[in-house]
């Protein structure tokens, strides 16, 4: 009897230490947990300085995808209506984030470094349509003090001022 009324004692001990301490837990709509350095959430199209996208429409992420969740179709950039700063352009960037595993091989993949995931994992569907992200939506906003695409260029000239265009990876 001595050794029951010993062991409450002991445990109501650890429950009044731990009464305390911090709490471990994050009220999550309120306040929001920090991501690691290596997280792997929500992917994004980047742009240049100047407004152009970074992805050339080469399909290699798409490729390199092993769930099979990227579409990727390019088309041919115009003087009069230029996307990139390449001869093509994804006119369509679909990626089903129901089939997507998150690897990063797309990342990995892409020789203008276009496809990135960033550290947003707020991700939730009401219906499968909405899992299919277009380009639209994962392509961020242009950089302050560039052009919306499409952009107008001289014939035959492309924008030299992008980093590593002549000698891409």
């Amino acid at each position: 009897m001595i050794d029951g009324i010993v062991e409450l004692l002991r445990g109501m001990g650890i429950t009044l230490s731990h009464l305390f301490k911090k709490p471990v837990t994050y009220q999550y709509p309120e306040e929001k947990r920090p991501v690691r350095y290596r997280f792997k959430g929500r992917h994004e199209l980047k742009r240049y300085d100047n407004g152009l996208e970074k992805c050339i429409g080469c399909s290699l992420c798409a490729a390199a995808c092993p769930a099979d969740a990227i579409f990727v179709e390019a088309s041919e950039n115009t003087d009069a209506e230029r996307f990139s700063p390449g001869e093509r352009y994804a006119s369509t960037y679909e990626i089903n984030m129901l089939r997507c595993i998150f690897c990063g091989f797309c990342e990995d993949a892409c020789p203008t470094e276009a496809i990135v995931l960033e550290d947003k994992y707020e991700l939730s569907f009401y219906d499968r349509a909405s899992a299919i992200y277009t380009k639209e939506m994962l392509i961020v906003p242009v950089p302050e003090g560039g052009q919306d695409t499409p952009q107008i260029t001289e014939p035959g000239m492309f924008d030299r001022s992008i980093p590593d265009m002549e000698n891409p990876k």
